[in-house]
């Protein structure tokens, strides 16, 4: 009699069934957050490369302007600088060591630090400092994390400028992110999540005067 009765009681099973159900639902309500994470974190680096590529066009070049300028033919004066008169000029960081086309000599750091930081002040790392007054934001107050390594700088010939031009040639920019991964807060251990990468964005435009007093 108590075993029939004790097969038959259903006490305790809403308790069963919300075990099993609640992990699901946990998952399902995280994952949402998470991914509405990702999200925010996809607008903030395409935000970031576009207030790169601005910065980069009216500062000073990341490669030094007087070895951009070399770079370029000068045998006939006026002439224009077609494009790919001259191999494009890569700059990143490798660690803590930034160099242009793997040239450690010819990369301005504090060129670079300001596309990076805008006006807040250079340090010699990934540090992003906090804004003050009127100064411009860089591209790490837009996604918070970045980290310089994951920033690609490239100067290149596209037909613009002409030869022997006083301030020198004119470069198309490009403002790149790669190798960055998306940053999750509760789904990162499970499923591999924290190596998902963020797909490689950029943003492109033409140099102007390309030194720091220039307006925007």
């Amino acid at each position: 009699m108590m075993a029939r009765r004790f097969a038959a009681s259903e006490h305790g099973s809403a308790m069963v069934e919300m075990t099993i159900v609640a992990p699901l639902l946990f998952a399902l309500t995280l994952g949402f957050v998470d991914f509405g994470y990702a999200l925010y974190q996809w607008n903030g680096a395409t935000k970031g490369v576009q207030i790169g590529a601005r910065l980069a066009s009216i500062s000073d070049p990341v490669v030094p302007a007087t070895v951009l300028a070399a770079a370029a033919p000068t045998s006939v004066p006026g002439a224009p600088v077609a494009a790919g008169a001259y191999a494009p000029f890569v700059c990143k960081y490798t660690g803590s060591t930034g160099a242009c086309n793997g040239n450690s000599a010819n990369f301005d750091a504090n060129a670079f630090s300001r596309i990076f930081r805008g006006d807040t002040a250079v340090t010699n790392d990934d540090a992003c400092p906090a804004l003050s007054g009127t100064q411009r934001p860089g591209m790490c107050h837009f996604l918070p994390g970045l980290k310089r390594s994951e920033v690609v700088i490239t100067y290149s010939a596209t037909g613009l400028g002409f030869q022997t031009r006083l301030g020198g040639p004119v470069p198309t920019i490009t403002v790149e992110l790669q190798t960055r991964t998306f940053q999750f807060f509760f789904l990162s251990g499970l499923m591999g999540f924290q190596q998902i990468n963020m797909p490689s964005m950029l943003s492109t435009v033409t140099g102007e005067d390309l030194k720091t007093s220039a307006p925007t």
